[in-house]
């Protein structure tokens, strides 16, 4: 084509104008957002937004002149003068110390018995001890206070076939023990599906080469299982760590067959629960939630740092 013919077509079909960098970079950002915006939407709301309005809430207090005004940190020096609350802390701290590893021992023994493929009917097994976690935490907890009951329950029946008196499990002594059995047979197939699953995964080369150095199962379990299931481990402490300092269900519905060893403050849920519905100190309710959060999330920050640590 000759040039003058070339200038001649250009004139005619000028080429398409392109859109400014600055613009598609704008088009592009959007559409991200288009993505996530849903999720951020209901995170907001479902999540963001009642933390914020709790902390608003735990600002004020309800007088009986004046209504609500404003107060300040008073409402978080007055939980940290209150020897109810810290009662209620250190009964689930005590709680977190003995239950949490006792379960977890139990489903990481459990684990490593099906994941051996020595254990007869170990798909049968497993169903069972993963069954109690589907049953609602109500019907769980009404079904061992049953069992627990000394007139008309397991208990009581059993002294009086035996002609014996067995010790109270919903005694005081005995009553925070007898909901950790209670916490502990509802979430041991829980951690324990947790950490076959992360057995599965182990390769099996690591195996293979244990059995030509002539490694034994303990050996292999303290030299390859274990390590590699570290981050389960830590992911399932976390888990128990923020379950036992959420616990409510339990001392709520065994209160009724035990109010003399069960109180109001028994755990800071119940405890926060008490104030904001029966006692309508909401701001102070709300107080006691955050404070309850901000040590909850402080020790499971610790458990993970110290779990990435040894990972590393």
């Amino acid at each position: 084509m000759a040039p003058k013919e070339w200038q001649l077509v250009t004139q005619t079909h000028p080429a398409p104008a392109r859109a400014p960098r600055s613009r598609r970079r704008v088009a592009r950002s959007w559409v991200g957002w288009g993505f996530i915006g849903p999720f951020m939407t209901v995170f907001t709301l479902v999540f963001l937004a009642p933390i914020v309005y709790s902390i608003y809430l735990s600002l004020f207090r309800q007088q009986l002149v004046g209504g609500n005004s404003f107060v300040g940190l008073d409402n978080y020096r007055r939980a940290f003068a209150d020897a109810q609350f810290w009662s209620s802390v250190a009964r689930v701290g005590l709680f977190l110390a003995v239950q949490v590893p006792i379960m977890l021992g139990i489903a990481l023994f459990v684990a490593l018995a099906i994941d051996s493929g020595r254990l007869f009917g170990r798909n049968f097994f497993r169903i069972s001890i993963f069954l109690p976690y589907a049953v609602p935490a109500v019907v769980a907890t009404l079904m061992w206070g049953f069992m627990y009951g000394t007139r008309f329950g397991l208990i009581g029946n059993i002294d009086a076939a035996l002609g014996i008196t067995l010790s109270d499990p919903l005694s005081p002594g005995l009553v925070l023990a007898s909901i950790g059995n209670i916490v502990t047979w509802e979430f041991v197939g829980y951690n324990m599906l947790i950490f076959y699953s992360a057995l599965r995964v182990v390769p099996t080369s690591l195996y293979e080469a244990a059995e030509i150095d002539g490694a034994g199962q303990f050996r292999v379990i303290s030299a390859i299982k274990l390590p590699a299931i570290r981050g389960a481990l830590v992911i399932a402490t976390i888990f128990s760590i923020i379950g036992s300092f959420q616990l409510f269900n339990e001392p709520s519905i065994l209160q009724n067959l035990a109010p003399n060893a069960i109180t109001t403050y028994f755990t800071p849920n119940l405890y926060a629960y008490s104030l904001s519905f029966s006692g309508q100190q909401y701001n102070y309710s709300a107080t006691v939630a955050i404070i309850m959060g901000l040590i909850t999330m402080a020790i499971a920050y610790v458990v993970q740092l110290r779990g990435m640590r040894k990972e590393a």
